[in-house]
C-alpha cells in the first residue's frame, strides 16, 4: 500500500513580496511570489494566484494539502511589538498606531479566515517566527549537515538580527538583536534619506554607492554603535519609523547638513557619498554579527537569509574573508522566502521528515510549453520563426553579438528577486554601449545602475576573483583588471561585478546559449538582467514577455524556440509601438 505523499503549504503576506511555496515529502515543488501573476509590483496580498499555479503544477487540489504554514507569528509581532512600541513613544505614535489598528485589526490578524476564504483551505495552520522561517529556508536547502545561521532583516515580531545553528534536521536560534535596533532598518532609513522607495529600493543605493565616497562615516557612527560581539544599537534620536509614518526627519537633515532628497530630483555627488558610507557601515556590522556566529557555533559553513543578505557586495566581503569555508545564502532572502521556511519548518517538526537536498537552482514558478506559445502568437497573428532545439542557441547567440537586445524567455520562472536566465533580458557584455541603451531605452531606468554578467562556471576564474560558485547572483567580486575592457557593459565603475554563474546541470538551454556564444566570439560573459522595465515585476507569461518587447527597444524575442523580430513586426503594431515610445526618448 503507498503511502499518501505529505503537501505542506508554505505562506506569506501581508507586508510585502508575498509569496507561496508547495513541498511535496520536503521537496520544492512550486515557489513564487504574487506580483508575478497579478502584475502589481510587491504585491502583499494573500498569495491565490501563485497557491492557484502551484496546484495546478502538482496536479492536485487544496484537499490534498497536509498542513499550511505561516511565515511569522501575527499576535506576537502586534499584541507584544507593535502596541508595545506605539505606546512607549505615545503620544508621538497616535498616527501609526491609527495606522496599526486598521491594518490589523480588520486584515493582518485573521489570518486563519483570510486562509480559509482566499484559499478554500480549512485543515491545520501552523506558525514560526519571522526570522525561524527565514533561517529554515536558507540552512534546510543549504546541503550542509551543520552550519551557523545569521538572518537579518528590517524586523520580524522583535528580532530584527539572529544567529542561529542548524544541525542535521535541527535548528535552533542563540541569539537574537530586537526592534528597533536594526541594520536593515538603518539601510532603508538612508534609501529614504536618498530619495529611494523604502523595501523597494535598497539595491538601488546599493549600485549608487561606488560612485561615491564614504565621507560620511563619522556621522554614520552617530546613527549606529556597532559592538564587537555582533551587537549594534541605532541612535534612535535620528529616526522617526519607532512614531511616525515615515523612517527619517529633521534630525538626519540637520546630522548631514543637508534635507532629504525629493524623489526622481537630481542624485549629486552628497547623495553616492552617503550610499556608499551606509554601504561601508553596513558592510563592517555584518562582519562583527558573522564572526560572532562563528564564535557561537563554529563551523565551517554558513547559511544567510533575511533581506539584507540581499547585499551582495557585503556577501562578497564576507565570502572573501575566508571565515567560514562554505557560505550558502537563499536566493529568495525577502519575505517570499519565508514561505519555503515555514513549510520546511513544518516538515521537520510535524512530519519528522528528511533532510532536504541542496537547493541547486531557483527555477520553481509556472512555465509555458512551445505548444502554447505557438498558439498564443497565432492568435494574436504575429510573425515569427520556429527554432530547433539546438538551433535556438546557436542563432541566437549569433544575433546577441554588437548591439542586439534580446527578450529570453524559457522555461520555470524563477523564485525570488533576480531573473537567472529563464525571464532575462540578455545582451552582449564586450558592447560598453549597451549598458546605457538597456538602462535608458528598454529598462527605463536610472543610467547609473549595473548590469550583472552571466558566466559559464567553468571559466569564472578567467574573468573573476571568485573561487567559488554564484548561481542565484549574490557575490560581487572584482572584475580582473586585464579583463575589464573585454566586458566593459557588466564592470562597475569600480572594477566589480554581481555575477551569475551557470552550469548546464542547472540550466542547459541558457548554458547552451552563452557556451554558442562564447565559441563564436571567444568570450564565456553576456549581460542577463530582468526581464521588465522599471516599476514593474518580472515577466510571468508569454503576454507579459510580448508587452514588454512591443513596449521597449528591445530587438529580438525569444518564447522557448520561437524567434520575434520587431523588424518583422506589423505596420499597425510598429506605429503603435513608436508612439509609445516616444514619451521615453532622450537628448
Amino acid at each position: 500500500m503507498n503511502k499518501r505523499p505529505v503537501y505542506i503549504l508554505g505562506v506569506s503576506c501581508f507586508y510585502h513580496d508575498s509569496g507561496a511555496v508547495l513541498i511535496k515529502d520536503g521537496e520544492i515543488i512550486f515557489a513564487a511570489q504574487e506580483e508575478r501573476f497579478t502584475r502589481k509590483k510587491q504585491d502583499e496580498s494573500v498569495p491565490k494566484e501563485t497557491v492557484k499555479h502551484a496546484l495546478k503544477y502538482a496536479g492536485i487540489t487544496i484537499a490534498d494539502i497536509s498542513a499550511v504554514g505561516f511565515y511569522e507569528k501575527p499576535f506576537l509581532k502586534f499584541f507584544d511589538r507593535i502596541l508595545q512600541t506605539t505606546f512607549k513613544v505615545w503620544p508621538k505614535g497616535l498616527a501609526q498606531y491609527h495606522h496599526a489598528m486598521q491594518e490589523w485589526m480588520t486584515k493582518k490578524l485573521w489570518i486563519p479566515h483570510h486562509i480559509e476564504k482566499e484559499l478554500g483551505y480549512k485543515g491545520p495552520i501552523y506558525y514560526t517566527t519571522h526570522h525561524e522561517s527565514h533561517a529554515a529556508s536558507t540552512y534546510f536547502v543549504s546541503g550542509f549537515d551543520d552550519a551557523a545561521i545569521v538572518t537579518v532583516d528590517g524586523v520580524g515580531e522583535w528580532a530584527t538580527t539572529t544567529i542561529g545553528e542548524g544541525k542535521g534536521t535541527e535548528l535552533s536560534i542563540k541569539k537574537e538583536i530586537h526592534y528597533p535596533h536594526s541594520l536593515g532598518l538603518l539601510y532603508s532609513a538612508m534609501t529614504y534619506y536618498i530619495g529611494f522607495k523604502v523595501n523597494s529600493a535598497e539595491y538601488k543605493v546599493m549600485g549608487l554607492a561606488p560612485y561615491g565616497e564614504p565621507k560620511y562615516m563619522d556621522q554614520m557612527r552617530e546613527l549606529i554603535d556597532i559592538q564587537d560581539d555582533g551587537g549594534f544599537a541605532l541612535n534612535m534620536k535620528y529616526f522617526t519609523f519607532e512614531h511616525g509614518m515615515t523612517m527619517t526627519g529633521r534630525s538626519m537633515e540637520k546630522l548631514f547638513g543637508q534635507p532629504r532628497r525629493d524623489p526622481e530630483s537630481e542624485l549629486t555627488q552628497f547623495h553616492k557619498d552617503i550610499a556608499r558610507s551606509v554601504q561601508e557601515i553596513t558592510e563592517e556590522a555584518m562582519m562583527t554579527i558573522v564572526k560572532e556566529a562563528k564564535r557561537i557555533c563554529p563551523s565551517n559553513n554558513l547559511c544567510l537569509s533575511g533581506g539584507v543578505a540581499l547585499n551582495c557586495v557585503a556577501n562578497g566581503k564576507i565570502l572573501r574573508s575566508k571565515i567560514f569555508e562554505n557560505v550558502f545564502i537563499q536566493p529568495a532572502s525577502g519575505d517570499a522566502g519565508g514561505a519555503l521556511g515555514v513549510a520546511l519548518a513544518i516538515w521537520h517538526r510535524k512530519f519528522d521528515g528528511k533532510k532536504a537536498a541542496k537547493m541547486n537552482h531557483a527555477y520553481f514558478g509556472s512555465s509555458y510549453s512551445d505548444e502554447e506559445v505557438e498558439s498564443f502568437l497565432k492568435k494574436h497573428g504575429l510573425p515569427y520563426t520556429k527554432l530547433g532545439d539546438s538551433e535556438c542557441a546557436t542563432h541566437v547567440a549569433k544575433l546577441m553579438e554588437g548591439d542586439n537586445v534580446i527578450g529570453w524567455f524559457q522555461g520555470r520562472m524563477e523564485y525570488g528577486p533576480r531573473a537567472l536566465g529563464n525571464r532575462s533580458i540578455i545582451a552582449d557584455a564586450r558592447n560598453k554601449e549597451n549598458w546605457q541603451k538597456v538602462n535608458l531605452k528598454i529598462k527605463f531606468r536610472e543610467s547609473f545602475r549595473p548590469f550583472a554578467p552571466t558566466i559559464l562556471e567553468e571559466r569564472t576564474k578567467e574573468y573573476f576573483d571568485l573561487d567559488c560558485e554564484s548561481p542565484y547572483m549574490l557575490l560581487v567580486a572584482d572584475v580582473h583588471p586585464n579583463k575589464r575592457e573585454k566586458i566593459p557593459a557588466v564592470t562597475h565603475v569600480d572594477g566589480t561585478a554581481r555575477i551569475q554563474t551557470i552550469n548546464r546541470e542547472q540550466n542547459p538551454k541558457y548554458y547552451d546559449l552563452i557556451k554558442a556564444f562564447a565559441d563564436n566570439t571567444g568570450c564565456p560573459v553576456i549581460i542577463n538582467t530582468s526581464f521588465n522595465v522599471r516599476g514593474e515585476p518580472i515577466v510571468e507569461s508569454p503576454a507579459d514577455a510580448l508587452n514588454c518587447f512591443l513596449h521597449t527597444h528591445m530587438d529580438y524575442l525569444v518564447l522557448g524556440n520561437y524567434l520575434l523580430s520587431k523588424s518583422e513586426m506589423p505596420a499597425q503594431v510598429t506605429e503603435e509601438i513608436e508612439a509609445y515610445l516616444e514619451q521615453f526618448e532622450l537628448d
